[in-house]
């Protein structure tokens, strides 16, 4: 009945649908409670550990304690004491230091609160990235594999939604795909650019290590270099306030929120193609996409995708606004600010990414609707080589001209007044004035023939920037992914 309580309890509470709903695992974990304190004892045991290997005297017995108790966290005490102490982290040292009595007077030795809350950020961050890459590159790959695929098929391209020249579909596909090569690599430099914070005392000055080690500048200097590399980083900042500066968070939202606005504009071109019968995200065998209309398929992979990311997108004016008001060497204004924006950036950037694999992989392609519509529109678009035809054939410029702008305005009437298709190329079959070239329409109008160097291009770039970006997440492209609820 415990378990059914807890149950119910939770049910009378806001979850927040990121994590309930739509996040991996993965991603869901990295934000975790349990992922948060487990990572302060491991970095209270890098501080100890590197504190006794520079002469401090802290022994053996002490250190082997910390790490047999890492993950034996009691919640309940810690809530109870950040209760009492209206400290999270000192409520954690306390709670750290009642399982290991022996390493009670080491821990948090010299430390400043931002030693394990920034530093464990900073953690986090790094593995957020970790999780979002391979993500991306599966993306950019099946996205290549369909515009590899489709590579040659003409379609109508738009410019400003109004039909334009003709493209292909792999051509389309590798816009999208141009803008995520372009986040993959911000994502990784991102990533790369992050450093520890570090060693650094209560106003980054180290004041407090250098009196542990007695004015040896040169042990405090080892003491930051171990802890960073044991954490994981190469580098450390050189200098920080209490806190890392937080122009850092605005870099790494910052990239995430441009790898929303690619999203949403991928998902909005797909959303336009189910419009037109074109191109559709899948569609489950059972999935409803009305209530009250049951015919139809609406796009809501891709309206998912729209609406996260356009969070995602706004997420990043937080740590703008946190950055410009951190007076001197730290305020606390900045804490509850960033518990929400940091997690919910990771956790939605996931999310879309999930979600635009799932898409990636069952586009569906209707070659028929495509045709028809190039039919409707190439006719006019042909006109400029129906003219170069006839001046090849003897004709003059202007008549054959003048002859085409008659024609196609009564084209044009018949499309727009009478709801009828487009029969402009019926009419100068009609007129003996086009006979000369009567027998060269079929090829003048093949639509191969109006997408320039389309192929080509795809070929080209999936060869040379695309398939060399994803070398590094080879063996981790895994299979198809399933959509979340």
């Amino acid at each position: 009945m415990a378990n059914a309580g807890s149950e119910e309890d939770a049910l009378a509470r806001y979850r927040s649908p990121l994590v309930s709903r739509y996040a991996s695992a993965e991603m869901g974990f990295n934000f975790s409670e349990r992922k948060k304190f487990g990572t302060w004892r491991r970095l209270w045991l890098y501080l100890a550990q590197a504190e006794k290997s520079l002469g401090l005297p802290i022994t053996d017995e002490q250190i082997k304690e910390m790490e047999a108790n890492l993950d034996n966290i009691d919640f309940e005490m810690a809530a109870e004491e950040e209760k009492k102490l209206r400290h999270d982290v000192m409520a954690h040292v306390h709670t750290f230091a009642h399982c290991c009595p022996k390493a009670a007077a080491i821990i948090h030795l010299g430390a400043t609160s931002c030693y394990v809350g920034d530093n464990t950020d900073l953690i986090v961050l790094r593995d957020g990235f970790n999780l979002l890459l391979p993500k991306l590159a599966r993306v950019i790959h099946r996205l290549a594999d369909f515009a590899e695929k489709y590579a040659d098929m003409p379609t109508l391209g738009f410019t400003h939604y109004q039909p334009a020249q003709l493209t292909t579909v792999g051509k389309r596909c590798c816009l999208w795909i141009q803008d995520l090569c372009m986040d993959l690599h911000n994502l990784e430099r991102a990533r790369d650019d992050l450093r520890f914070r570090g060693v650094k005392g209560t106003t980054g000055t180290q004041a407090s290590f250098l009196q542990l080690f007695e004015g040896d500048h040169s042990k405090v200097e080892e003491l930051d270099r171990l802890v960073t590399a044991k954490a994981g980083f190469k580098r450390a900042y050189m200098v920080t306030g209490q806190t890392y500066s937080r122009k850092v968070d605005i870099e790494v939202l910052s990239v995430l929120a441009s790898l929303g606005a690619s999203i949403h504009k991928i998902c909005t071109d797909i959303r336009l193609l189910a419009n037109l019968k074109e191109i559709e995200e899948p569609f489950e065998k059972e999935q409803i996409g009305s209530s009250a209309m049951p015919y139809k398929r609406n796009p809501m992979r891709s309206e998912r995708c729209c609406s996260l990311a356009r969070h995602l997108m706004t997420l990043v004016l937080d740590p703008l606004q946190t950055a410009s008001v951190q007076w001197f060497e730290r305020t606390l204004d900045d804490s509850a600010n960033r518990r929400v924006c940091l997690a919910e950036a990771f956790l939605t950037a996931d999310i879309i990414l999930s979600t635009l694999q799932n898409i990636s992989e069952g586009l569906v392609v209707y070659p028929k609707v495509i045709e028809r519509r190039i039919r409707q529109e190439l006719p006019f678009m042909a006109t400029e080589n129906i003219i170069m035809a006839m001046v090849k054939a003897g004709g003059n410029r202007q008549d054959c001209h003048e002859k085409i702008r008659v024609l196609s305005q009564q084209a044009a009437a018949v499309v727009k007044q009478e709801g009828g298709d487009n029969d402009f190329i019926a009419r100068v079959r009609a007129d003996s004035y086009f006979a000369p070239i009567h027998k060269q329409l079929e090829s003048l109008l093949d639509p191969s023939s109006f997408t320039g160097r389309a192929p080509q291009q795809v070929a080209k770039f999936l060869k040379e920037e695309v398939r060399p970006a994803l070398v590094p997440y080879q063996g981790k492209m895994g299979g198809k992914i399933e959509l979340a609820l």
